[in-house]
């Protein structure tokens, strides 16, 4: 088989769904975000990626299927210009408006595009108790088994220690950024731990060196904890906004859910209150007991 998988972003997006190529027989071809590109350069396994910019060099063939991942109207007209026999996920229809196909539907209902509408999706993602990985595999007629990410060697980069915090919350997710990380750096180091913040990186790969650097990520649901779950190393994981249900934690992983998760659930302003809700002492505990296991 021929597979193209256009999966651009989020970076944490585009690791998960590496999980694929552990089931897919034959020649993939994979667009992403230049930025990403990275992550899926010189892993143990063939694959021809293009970053978005590139995407014109894989008309050079046709697709037995086509994985469209992404819900946006550019990235499904592109396919306008694929030869392929099959696709899974968002296409463009007659109206030039973006529908997905039906045996994607366990996940794209949850999406911005459902056919639900975006309120009724993100009741149906707070009631969700399958993982990304399952509702993928699911419908493209696969079983997910717990398969591992694909992740590209790395150097270290020089900065280890004991656990590594990834404080750091974007513009969309403002509310996945917990509110004391401050105090437990303090409550670690007073235990002899040695602690570092994630430093920004001109490259995803020594980001990567710098996750695989540590005994145990702290982090939100986030790029960060989706290479510390590729890379076996222990992770502590706060989930203030966002489901928790949808992370498989190939057994590495506490999620630590807060208590207000409905009331914030995929909500993207700000409230100090959905960043307060898991108690410093609750992620102390989870961090001294990865560490010392």
């Amino acid at each position: 088989m021929n597979v193209l998988i256009l999966k651009l972003g989020a970076a944490g997006d585009v690791v998960r769904t590496t999980t694929l190529l552990r089931r897919i027989d034959g020649a993939v071809t994979w667009i992403t975000a230049a930025r990403n590109a990275v992550l899926l350069t010189g892993i143990d396994r063939e694959l021809r990626c293009f970053s978005w910019e590139e995407r014109l060099l894989a008309v050079d063939r046709s697709y037995d299927l086509v994985i469209n991942l992404e819900d946006d109207l550019e990235v499904s007209s592109y396919l306008r210009d694929v030869k392929y026999r099959r696709v899974f996920g968002a296409f463009l229809n007659g109206r030039n408006d973006v529908e997905y196909t039906d045996d994607s539907r366990r996940w794209f209902d949850l999406s911005l595009i459902s056919v639900h509408g975006r309120e009724a999706a993100d009741q149906l993602k707070l009631r969700n108790r399958s993982t990304y990985q399952e509702l993928v595999f699911d419908g493209l007629g696969l079983a997910f088994s717990g398969e591992n990410y694909f992740l590209p060697h790395t150097v270290p980069t020089g900065l280890q220690g004991d656990v590594a915090f990834a404080p750091v919350a974007g513009p969309v997710w403002p509310m996945k950024a917990w509110a004391y990380y401050d105090e437990l750096r303090r409550e670690l180091e007073a235990r002899g731990l040695k602690v570092n913040v994630l430093p920004k990186r001109p490259s995803l790969i020594e980001h990567l060196a710098d996750v695989r650097g540590h005994r145990c990520l702290v982090s939100g649901d986030s790029l960060p904890m989706h290479l510390a779950l590729g890379s076996g190393v222990g992770c502590v994981s706060i989930f203030t906004c966002t489901s928790p249900w949808e992370i498989h934690d190939y057994g590495l992983q506490t999620k630590l859910v807060s208590p207000l998760l409905e009331e914030f659930f995929y909500k993207r302003g700000f409230d100090p209150r959905a960043t307060k809700a898991i108690s410093l002492d609750e992620v102390l505990a989870a961090t001294l007991k990865h560490v010392q296991s």
